[in-house]
């Protein structure tokens, strides 16, 4: 995803800018919620996370300021101003989410995960291709090399996530969540027997593969 963070705490933009780089993501980082708006209005973004306070504007305004201007980007606001007032206000402004500080990074992550799946943020996508690979999200058909590909939903599902997210670690946990719906690790070898299963399918009997294992930290999926 490519991500704009209005944040002026430079502490706390760094780790953010830090962390989403690690996790894949493309991330600009500004300090200043009027040049936000200017950077906003002239590229284009999957998600903005914004500071609530703000040097030149604040979070709010910038929000409102863009709605107003008929962006529709998704927009998770960050402030230590926790009430239920303050909450409403945010989301009544045009937030799809809203986080007080201080807050967890995997809980960031896991909510972007969920606006990512909203319906209706973006065109219909009916296909996904990477490499000789292709997915019919429609027929919900697997093709690698001319091939079709017989996949149970499961792994239909799982190759799905991993070709959404090219050279991304995924790991057992955001697997559970993303393929599962589990929020918890429940110590079983399902993520691992479906692996195993997929490679099968999609690796085995082609020359190149395209599911690597990062040991100890989890699998990420290359076009072949």
């Amino acid at each position: 995803m490519k991500i704009l963070i209005a944040e002026d705490d430079a502490e706390t933009g760094a780790y953010l800018q830090k962390g989403l780089l690690a996790e894949g993501h493309s991330a600009d980082l500004i300090a200043n919620g009027r040049e936000a708006l200017i950077q906003a209005t002239a590229q284009e973004y999957d998600l903005f996370i914004f500071d609530r306070m703000m040097p030149g504007l604040d979070g709010l305004a910038l929000l409102k300021a863009l709605r107003a201007a008929q962006i529709a980007t998704p927009v998770i606001l960050l402030t230590a101003m926790g009430s239920v007032e303050d909450r409403v206000a945010g989301l009544k402004a045009g937030a799809d989410d809203y986080m007080v500080k201080p807050f967890a990074f995997v809980e960031l992550l896991a909510r972007m995960d969920t606006i990512a799946r909203r319906p209706n943020l973006k065109p219909e996508v009916t296909e996904l291709i990477a490499g000789e690979i292709r997915l019919d999200l429609l027929a919900r058909e697997v093709w690698r090399a001319g091939e079709k590909i017989d996949l149970q939903p499961r792994e239909f599902m799982l190759l799905r996530h991993f070709m959404e997210r090219p050279g991304r670690v995924q790991t057992k946990t955001i697997l559970l969540e993303a393929v599962w719906d589990i929020h918890f690790d429940p110590k079983s070898s399902v993520v691992e027997t479906h692996i195993s299963r997929l490679r099968g399918k999609i690796d085995k009997p082609f020359a190149k593969p395209c599911l690597t294992t990062i040991h100890g930290i989890g699998y990420v999926f290359e076009a072949p």
